[in-house]
C-alpha cells in the first residue's frame, strides 16, 4: 500500500467513514473523512493515529509508528485484527 493513495479525495467519499466501536466500547475507531484515522482503547484516547486507505471492502491501515494492519467490511461490521468493530449508532441501538 503506498502512502501516496492515502486520503486521496477517492477515499474522503468512501461510505465507512465514522466511529466504529467493539460491542463493549473499549475500543472506539473513528475513520476520518481526510484518510487518518484515530483509535481510543479504554479511558486512553488516541492510542493508536495513522493513515487508512480502503479499496472496494478492504481497508489497510499505517500506524504513526509504522506498524501495519487490515481489515473488512462486510454487512456493515468492520472485522479487524481479530476484533468485530460497529458503526457506532448501531451498535447503541
Amino acid at each position: 500500500m503506498g502512502l501516496e493513495h492515502m486520503g486521496s479525495k477517492d477515499e474522503q467519499k468512501q461510505p465507512y467513514v465514522g466511529m466504529w466501536v467493539t460491542k463493549d466500547g473499549y475500543i472506539r475507531h473513528e475513520l476520518l473523512p481526510n484518510g487518518r484515522y484515530d483509535e481510543s482503547r479504554g479511558n486512553r484516547q488516541s492510542a493508536y493515529k495513522g493513515c487508512y486507505v480502503i479499496q472496494g471492502e478492504h481497508i489497510e491501515y499505517v500506524d504513526d509508528m509504522g506498524f501495519t494492519a487490515d481489515g473488512d467490511f462486510r454487512e456493515d461490521i468492520l472485522y479487524h485484527a481479530g476484533m468485530v468493530l460497529y458503526r457506532e449508532n448501531a451498535n447503541n441501538q
